[in-house]
């Protein structure tokens, strides 16, 4: 054969090659997860996280006449409800489903309690009720989504909030709950209804309808008449946090952000409409609260910078009592004892788990109940977190903890940004088994920020990324990004984001704005186009949606959402990505995810995509937990170049 012939031949290759399509990207499958160009995790690996989902909280969820109390924990791959009899004593296992059930209410007079769970992730919960032994009873009808399961205060009635596919609209139910096949509609609901208390003569229903994160409506339901009363001030909107019937039937207390920026409890006169401050002045939200029994006292959790504490007062003079000192940490339930003598709570650190604890108001002594298990972690790795505030673009101040490593003199961090959803959540600094293996195994400093629409500091703060104001959010994020590449300690070259749900669009949108800042992007079931997202989320959440991100059907908003949906930035992701998504998520569906790993792969960026079969709107399976957070694992220490 000629030179010129050769010469020809590999010409001829090589034009072939290149006409030819690209290689579909490798599909694997491992128990319920879909691996769609995602390299296999190292043993190794598997082998040293391994211990970071091993470990196990304790949750608090309610107190039993008895004196014991229900709590949500592991034993095997998800959460299910769990009795312990006395301060240390056993945790007896109550449910055994393949279905995570993560919490539980005791039903007054009886040993008995009620419980949703739903199937794979898709939040269609089904209520049911049993007793320390035997059977499960279904409370609920079949095809609805149930929540705010709520007894009267001798347990004979129970009402909660229903709602069927593609409705808007939650009806309010009732039954005996003897005989739950009687259930019945008590008052057809407009909007996000739910019931919150009964009166102390069982007569009423006090009633939440939730519009936006900046407005709820208060009702007062009489069940014989089907009369419905509204509660509180009128004219402007408020931000009304739980609910309950003061002792006299008369009045409700409530966490309220009326004529304030922060949320604190008052009561408020159902007849008149007066309200009492209990707490004037506030400086930081109330987040929760319980009343006891007899009605005389409230105990309410209120969150410093991320950090919770337990405040106690009496109802009627707001006199505050005496509260144990407790470790910096996050506290996940609260709850008075039926004879109002101890309150029940559980904590998490940055460095423990979880456990339950309760204190007597008496002599205010303070008992742990529960013992949970590190799984083998070793407490001497795990890093506590600082608190820090940086600049943004507007000169306000944006509040972030950091997690970091220890780290060789002068040498420089690759950098993680966890981003979460919401967007009226809040990073706190909890127990966070990711978090501290992206220190360990990663190397990484890990850095989460509270943006603006971030929950815990105030109304205000949390309105500053509504509608058209979205991508101010992602501004912060730059001014992150600024910051980091300030600090003598952090590698500005190697940032990876990180982002869940309204984090995921964050993430998204980071790579699209700050490509060149970054070394690549984890979306996990992100909103990727802001119409295609609010056509396809679950009907009972649309119109909530709506008042958050604003509404597509205007068409100047339709327009905000053209110009900032990550979908039509991809041009600008240069970056690699990976993206996970959960098959049966009703608030972000599986095509937010898809769509974005197609136009991606279309341009030629690099994505890993992660779907788990009988998974919703997150990871609650043990199992998969484990195996999506080493695939993580594996792509920051790629895109971040750590060994």
């Amino acid at each position: 054969m000629t030179t010129r012939a050769l010469l020809l031949g590999t010409v001829l290759a090589f034009a072939c090659a290149a006409a030819a399509p690209a290689a579909e990207p490798a599909k694997r499958q491992s128990g319920q997860i879909v691996y769609d160009n995602v390299p296999e995790t190292p043993a190794a690996l598997k082998a040293a996280i391994a211990p970071y989902y091993n470990a196990r909280s304790a949750v608090f969820e309610d107190w039993l006449d008895d004196g014991s109390i229900l709590i949500a924990t592991r034993f095997g791959d998800v959460n299910q409800i769990h009795r312990v009899a006395a301060p240390g004593a056993a945790r007896t296992q109550l449910t055994f489903f393949a279905e995570p059930v993560n919490s539980a209410k005791g039903q007054p007079g009886e040993a008995r309690f009620v419980y949703p769970r739903d199937v794979g992730g898709a939040e269609y919960y089904q209520g049911y009720i049993r007793g320390l032994t035997g059977p499960e009873v279904q409370l609920t009808a079949p095809k609805t989504r149930n929540s705010s399961f709520t007894f009267s205060g001798d347990g004979k009635l129970v009402a909660w909030s229903q709602v069927t596919p593609g409705d808007p609209n939650y009806d309010i139910m009732l039954a005996d709950p003897a005989q739950p096949e009687g259930r019945r509609v008590v008052h057809e609901g407009t909007g996000a209804m739910a019931v919150l208390d009964f009166s102390p003569d069982g007569g009423r229903l006090l009633l939440s309808r939730y519009n936006s994160a900046a407005s709820t409506d208060l009702f007062v339901l009489d069940i014989a008449s089907g009369a419905l009363t509204p509660v509180g001030p009128t004219g402007r909107p408020i931000a009304y946090v739980g609910g309950a019937f003061a002792a006299d039937g008369a009045h409700v207390v409530v966490l309220s952000d009326d004529k304030s920026d922060m949320a604190r409890p008052v009561v408020i006169d159902i007849a008149s409409g007066a309200v009492r401050d209990l707490e004037p002045g506030a400086k930081w939200p109330a987040e929760g609260f319980d009343l006891s029994a007899d009605g005389t006292l409230i105990a309410y959790l209120v969150n410093e910078e991320g950090y919770s504490k337990i405040v106690v007062k009496e109802v009627a003079s707001g006199k505050t009592l005496p509260t144990p000192a407790l470790p910096l940490g996050v506290l996940t339930g609260l709850g008075f004892s039926p004879d109002g003598k101890q309150l029940g709570f559980s904590l998490s650190t940055s460095t423990s788990s979880g456990d339950v604890w309760s204190f007597a108001l008496a002599d205010g002594k303070l008992v742990r109940w529960t013992q949970s298990e590190l799984g083998g972690l070793d407490p001497a790795k795990l890093v506590e977190p600082t608190l820090f505030r940086y600049p943004t673009f507007d000169k306000r101040s944006i509040p972030a903890f950091i997690y970091k490593p220890a780290a060789e003199a002068g040498e420089k961090l690759p950098v993680v940004i966890q981003i979460h959803g919401g967007p009226e959540g809040q990073e706190q600094p909890s127990f966070n088994p990711r978090r501290q293996s992206w220190v360990n195994e990663v190397g990484a400093a890990v850095i989460i920020p509270n943006v603006r629409g971030s929950s815990g500091y105030g109304k205000t703060y949390i309105g500053l990324d509504n509608a058209e104001k979205r991508e101010d959010s992602v501004k912060d994020i730059g001014a992150l990004l600024d910051w980091i590449a300030k600090q003598p300690d952090l590698d500005a070259s190697r940032v990876a984001v990180v982002g869940q749900s309204y984090g995921g669009y964050m993430s998204l949108a980071v790579a699209a704005h700050y490509n060149d800042r970054i070394a690549g992007a984890i979306d996990l079931y992100g909103i990727s186009n802001w119409k295609t997202f609010l056509a396809n989320t679950e009907g009972y959440r649309r119109d909530l949606r709506r008042a958050e991100y604003g509404d597509e059907r205007d068409p100047k908003m339709a327009a905000v959402f053209d110009k900032i949906s990550p979908l039509n930035m991809s041009a600008k992701m240069k970056k690699p990505m990976m993206i996970y998504q959960g098959a049966n998520d009703p608030r972000v569906p599986q095509s937010e995810s898809e769509q974005m790993v197609a136009t991606l792969r279309a341009q030629g960026s690099e994505v890993w995509y992660v779907l788990a079969l009988d998974e919703g709107h997150g990871v609650a399976k043990k199992a998969n937990a484990e195996a999506v957070r080493a695939s993580e694992i594996v792509f920051l220490k790629k895109v971040l170049g750590t060994k």
